[in-house]
């Protein structure tokens, strides 16, 4: 069953095409004009994944998406903006979006990484039915821990001491990957094809901005930084 996609684009020429483009990649496609009508789309036939202009007249992409995380709904939000500026991205990761893409872009970016964010969403497959009922079942770890972070998997909580952290689901796969690989370096390839599924280029700063936005999250008064650059390599969690 194709995956549908709720679009809100206010400019009719983008919303056309990308709405075709979507369509021929075998999605199914709920496109509207404004974040009114996003919203009562979302709440009425509860789509897969959303695609939100950030601009839009009205109730913009960022009210779309603070209203709906409030609401306790976890739909993953890709954002579309045309705003460049690092604050105004990191304004859309606060209000709950779980990625972007920046104008003008590239259709098969769009699909990298919708594919991503719905990789990240996929139920569990079921156990197959011919399987033996006495087989065994892995007891899934309860706890990831290093440099005083530690990390829920299963409830997707985490805490740095005794404060805990709040994570969108992007950041909470970027702490968590850091965390499970302590005192290594990841290079950024890695860490795009672990989180996003896709290398987006070395003229990508998303995942600066995301490490960015994790570490003002992470960071205190007096305390040791965790996230370090590697200039020219990646990024490595530890304790110094």
């Amino acid at each position: 069953m194709p995956h549908t996609v709720l679009l809100a684009e206010d400019d009719r020429a983008i919303r056309n095409a990308l709405e075709r483009a979507l369509t021929l990649e075998g999605y199914r496609v709920v496109a509207v004009a404004d974040g009114v009508e996003a919203l009562a789309q979302a709440h009425r036939n509860r789509p897969d994944v959303l695609v939100l202009d950030v601009m839009m007249p009205g109730i913009d992409g960022l009210q779309v998406c603070r209203v709906l995380r409030a609401e306790g709904d976890r739909t993953p939000v890709l954002m579309l903006t045309a705003l460049v500026e690092t604050a105004d991205r990191i304004a859309g990761l606060d209000a709950g979006a779980d990625d972007y893409v920046v104008k003008p872009f590239d259709v098969e970016e769009v699909f990298a990484r919708l594919r991503a964010l719905l990789r990240r969403t996929s139920p569990v497959a079921a156990v197959s039915a011919a399987a033996p009922a006495e087989a065994p079942r892995p007891v899934p770890e309860r706890f990831v821990e290093a440099a005083g972070i530690r990390m829920d998997p299963q409830a997707r909580r985490a805490w740095r001491g005794t404060r805990e952290l709040e994570l969108t689901r992007t950041e909470f796969e970027l702490l968590e990957l850091l965390v499970r690989n302590a005192g290594i370096v990841l290079d950024h390839s890695t860490i795009y094809d672990r989180i996003w599924g896709y290398d987006f280029g070395p003229g990508s700063k998303n995942l600066a901005v995301y490490v960015g936005y994790l570490r003002r999250k992470l960071d205190e008064p007096d305390a040791p930084q965790l996230i370090h650059t590697v200039r020219g390599v990646g990024y490595v969690l530890r304790e110094d």
